[in-house]
């Protein structure tokens, strides 16, 4: 796999950032802007910032190419684990808001219920960013145990096997001397299994 993806570039030029630089001078704040010279410049100026922009995106056009081998579909899986985990990881140390939530998705603690009463209707609860923060933290600890091979390696417990390499019994039947603790396991896919529905719940919301 090959991922060639460049920084968002906006390639157009607003009339009035020009009009601002040139007339370096002037005291501008938001009204100035509704000046008939500003907006007669603004206007005269706008072809040239079009044919600026058309220039732009020829010569510094977005990269986003992918190329896709054949073996990285061999476990598909484990292939977008390892690109998504680092980047959850980055959102959660970066992001400067959080989407809407529900109460379902995260415990009693952190439901909007529970948070401290609101000044205004429309203001964000107490705990909007925290249930967001363990959704993340969820999705996170799901993907690390999937890029991780022996994960589950502490629900088996080999130390009575000894050197024996075949455990069957004087009659012939098979004897596992391995100890499995099989409620715990069951926890632990359970906890995964809910990190990547979160993951696919709340897709359109990973943005920073």
């Amino acid at each position: 796999m090959k991922v060639y993806k460049s920084g968002y570039r906006n390639p157009w030029l607003s009339p009035y950032t020009i009009i601002q630089k040139v007339v370096f001078w002037h005291d501008w704040d938001n009204s100035t802007y509704d000046e008939p010279w500003v907006k007669t410049w603004a206007r005269r100026l706008e072809p040239f910032c079009y044919a600026l922009m058309a220039v732009r995106k020829f010569v510094y056009p977005q990269i986003n190419l992918v190329k896709i081998d054949r073996y990285d579909t061999w476990s598909m899986d484990h292939t977008l684990a390892d690109i998504v985990l680092p980047m959850l990881k980055q959102l959660r140390a970066t992001k400067h808001g959080a989407p809407h939530t529900d109460d379902e998705d995260v415990p009693e603690y952190l439901r909007s219920y529970m948070a401290q009463p609101k000044e205004n209707e429309w203001d964000t609860d107490s705990l909007w960013f925290m249930r967001w923060d363990w959704i993340l933290g969820e999705m996170i600890w799901a993907f690390e145990q999937k890029v991780t091979d022996d994960a589950d390696s502490k629900f088996f417990d080999h130390s009575e096997c000894g050197d024996e390499t075949l455990p069957w019994n004087k009659d012939g039947q098979y004897v596992s001397k391995i100890k499995y603790d099989q409620e715990g396991h069951a926890d632990w896919q359970a906890r995964k299994d809910n990190g990547f529905r979160l993951f696919g719940k709340y897709y359109e919301a990973l943005w920073d």
